[in-house]
């Protein structure tokens, strides 16, 4: 039974996309089938494993709002064992659309599970709002990853999340976990980098995960190439550095089973 994780983050420009393509590319690099979907009108993780968003015609959004078969649309990346569910501008709209529909919330969750049997990981990335994809893809997800970049503000917002995560696990979602917060864009040179860092660690302490992700050209220009980084250059900083994010994830996971 595969395991849903969102990447959610309602500040933009935290690496919440970068987050879930490389993380999904780790996953299924270290052979374990993995699903990547795509739920941000942006369309940035569709482009950044190769599909141009102009071209799909079928979505996420018609899986949610016209219960089309995920099956159906999925398509194979150049990636060994990474799929992806694609996303298209069309989604802005599905909020308006989805809003006086009964279940509205549970959407998402009901068309995965025509899949989520299929792979080991499904990674969503959440578009950078708390509206009502975003809560779909909570109550669709077993646990949260929240990336949280080492710069000025970092913290600002993050309380709203949480609330909304707690919203989610009361009403709609009592399984949902926090998988980890994770620090991105650190910066050894930069005093401000390393004050997050330890910020963040006192705040939350065995919430944040060991793996850091650095500040990395190649992982920055990776997804211009339409390539995941690990495709773009393997031995990269920030290719190795989702690798070992991937196995901490694999680790707990393989931990929390021991322990049930």
């Amino acid at each position: 039974m595969g395991k849903i994780i969102a990447i959610a983050n309602q500040k933009g420009g935290v690496g919440k996309t970068t987050t879930a393509i490389n993380l999904a590319a780790s996953l299924a690099v270290l052979e374990h089938k993995t699903l990547l979907i795509d739920a941000d009108p942006q369309a940035n993780s569709t482009s950044g494993v190769g599909f141009d968003p102009k071209e799909i015609d079928n979505s996420i959004y018609e899986c949610i709002i016209d219960n089309l078969n995920p099956k159906d649309i999925i398509k194979e990346t150049e990636t060994p064992n990474l799929y992806l569910l694609p996303a298209h501008i069309d989604l802005v709209g599905a909020e308006i659309e989805m809003i006086n529909l009964p279940h509205r919330e549970k959407m998402m969750s009901d068309a995965l599970a025509e899949v989520k049997e299929e792979y080991d990981y499904i990674i969503i990335d959440c578009s950078p709002s708390l509206g009502l994809i975003t809560v779909n893809a909570l109550t669709a997800a077993d646990s949260v990853i929240i990336p949280v970049q080492c710069q000025y503000f970092a913290l600002e917002g993050l309380g709203k999340l949480l609330n909304t995560i707690k919203i989610v696990q009361s009403r709609f979602n009592p399984e949902l976990d926090i998988e980890g917060i994770l620090l991105t864009m650190f910066d050894s040179r930069t005093r401000i980098s390393k004050q997050v860092v330890s910020e963040v660690k006192t705040h939350f302490q065995s919430m944040v995960f060991d793996t850091i992700i650095n500040v990395n050209t190649r992982l920055s220009e990776a997804p211009s190439f339409g390539q995941t980084a690990i495709m773009h250059d393997a031995t990269s900083i920030g290719a190795i550095n989702y690798l070992n994010l991937a196995r901490e994830i694999l680790k707990n996971n393989a931990e929390d089973v021991t322990t049930e």
